[in-house]
């Protein structure tokens, strides 16, 4: 078959203008089926690992539902024979009796400080910073890191509790009122039982089964 070529300078300007117009056709014609394919390859990509992560996550709600009874049915046997403690609202853990696996329920709360809190820690600082701070700078930097409040503007649990610890220290007016305050202020409410599942591994510490998809 013999090749021809075209000499563009032997073309009018209309069959020019036909020329270029037969080839941005023929480009655009391309490029959509280009887009046609990796439409449909977008599409099937994403309903195969959309089913699987439906499944999974289909999966996921059994296994929880079924750990939520046979950990309930569990946590009766536990307190008929004497494990659960006293001053337990839920949580426990089972160990495996070769000492390698564990399962531990956990009673997650969401922990609240309402308007009340406000005012106690602005008469725990006010005390502070009149009396303490002369006293002992260092003593009065830890107490006020107690009061330092998380990223959500909350209170943090666990260092109230160390503010909590120093209770005797004082017997200013303003001290002792705002610390009544603070723990008339606190209240709590469960949220969910979370789960555990941790193994030994080959040095003999815990490590944690993750059932988080991201840490993974």
């Amino acid at each position: 078959m013999q090749n021809t070529s075209i000499n563009i300078n032997e073309l009018s300007t209309a069959q020019l203008e036909k020329l270029l117009a037969d080839k941005k056709k023929a480009e655009k014609q391309q490029r959509m089926a280009e887009k046609a394919a990796y439409e449909k390859d977008k599409d099937s990509t994403i309903e195969v690992l959309w089913d699987e992560a439906n499944e999974l996550a289909l999966a996921t709600a059994r296994f929880k539902n079924k750990l939520h009874t046979i950990m309930d049915l569990q946590a009766e046997k536990l307190n008929q024979y004497g494990g659960i403690r006293g001053n337990s609202k839920g949580g426990f853990a089972i160990v495996h009796s070769s000492g390698a696996k564990n399962i531990t329920r956990r009673r997650d709360t969401d922990r609240f400080w309402d308007e009340r809190a406000t005012k106690a820690v602005g008469l725990i600082r006010d005390f502070l910073s009149d009396t303490v701070k002369k006293r002992d700078a260092q003593l009065h930097d830890i107490l006020m890191s107690f009061l330092e409040r998380n990223v959500k503007g909350d209170l943090e649990y666990a260092k109230v509790m160390d503010l909590l610890k120093h209770e005797d220290k004082f017997n200013d007016v303003r001290w002792v009122n705002g610390l009544q305050l603070i723990k008339e202020s606190y209240s709590q409410s469960f949220k969910a039982f979370g789960y555990e599942f941790k193994k030994r591994n080959q040095t003999g510490k815990w490590e944690s089964l993750s059932l988080n998809f991201s840490s993974l």
